[in-house]
């Protein structure tokens, strides 16, 4: 049988994952789509159906809620009066399929993409993950992309009715020392933060190694669909990841070099097998963060987060 495409692999498991719930559990967050994506894109395609199988077999994923009212995305305080209301994530998701069945999906990206930002940390930022796994394939997929598309409102869709704006810190607002480059390449400040983060993961003893690692995905998917954004949305998006990153930090005790920290960690193409033998979304996600930032700008923090990630989640998974 000849090997699946990445666009083979993404386009069955959409197929399949479609009109799953968004959660499972004490509202824990649907990964599958994501996670079938970073797969694909790290040469596992022959991995995702399989996968999927397991995550379906193994996840009790909650029905939908049904749709309720139409939403405007004309009428401001129509759309506005339903940020952070689950209970109307089918509401949104049905608004942003229309709006990307009427305009090109970088358009409704860069009009969206600032409304949501001051929301990042709902549901520990996972619905900005599952846009910018929805972006990437939207730009890797060959031929009909309307599953992309499908998959793009999920993501917008779940993000907005997650919605959560954190409370203000003096350290991380406007105008303080953010870290930004000095030529205002938010970009770059965005490379810098998932360097640093991972750095911290590897470095701080984890009692629970899930939550803390989306200090280093969330600002690595913001990077991600920045590619994708106006040039005046790059800054913003830097501010609001950075906040979030911090935010997320804060959870951990103070920094304790870990057993992980004093080991070399294995290459990256062994950090991603381990990852995938694993089989844990969380896993796999950080390693292919892990890869993708390390091809842009070396720096051995990724891998030892990655390392960190693989050893504490076989522990945690036992």
């Amino acid at each position: 049988m000849a090997a699946l495409s990445y666009t083979d692999a993404v386009n069955e498991a959409l197929q399949r994952l479609g009109g799953v719930g968004f959660e499972h559990g004490p509202s824990l967050v649907n990964h599958a789509p994501m996670a079938a994506e970073a797969l694909a894109r790290t040469g596992y395609a022959d991995v995702v159906p399989a996968w999927v199988d397991r995550n379906l077999r193994t996840r009790e994923y909650h029905d939908r809620p049904e749709r309720r009212w139409r939403l405007s995305p004309h009428d401001r305080a129509d759309w506005e009066g339903a940020l952070g209301d689950f209970g109307r994530v089918a509401d949104w998701t049905d608004m942003f399929r229309r709006e990307l069945d009427d305009a090109p999906w970088t358009e409704v990206l860069a009009r969206w993409w600032p409304r949501l930002l001051p929301g990042l940390s709902g549901a520990l930022t996972h619905g900005v993950i599952r846009t910018a796994h929805a972006v990437r394939a939207l730009t890797l997929v060959r031929g009909d992309n309307r599953l992309q598309l499908d998959e793009l409102s999920q993501g917008l869709g779940y993000w907005s009715a997650r919605y959560s704006a954190l409370a203000p810190r003096g350290d991380t607002a406007a105008g303080t020392d953010d870290g930004a480059e000095p030529d205002g390449d938010a970009v770059r400040a965005l490379d810098r933060l998932v360097a640093d983060a991972s750095g911290v993961y590897a470095g701080t003893r984890l009692r629970n190694p899930i939550g803390p690692l989306h200090a280093i995905t969330a600002p690595a998917a913001v990077r991600l669909v920045c590619e994708h954004l106006p040039r005046d949305q790059h800054r913003p998006s830097y501010l609001a990841a950075l906040e979030c990153s911090r935010w997320i930090r804060s959870w951990s005790g103070p920094a304790d070099p870990s057993e992980n920290a004093r080991d070399e960690p294995p290459s990256g193409p062994e950090l991603l097998a381990t990852a995938v033998e694993l089989g844990d979304e969380h896993a796999i996600k950080l390693a292919e963060v892990a890869l993708r930032h390390d091809a842009l700008a070396p720096d051995p923090r990724y891998a030892a987060a990655a390392h960190t990630a693989n050893r504490a989640i076989r522990r945690f998974l036992r």
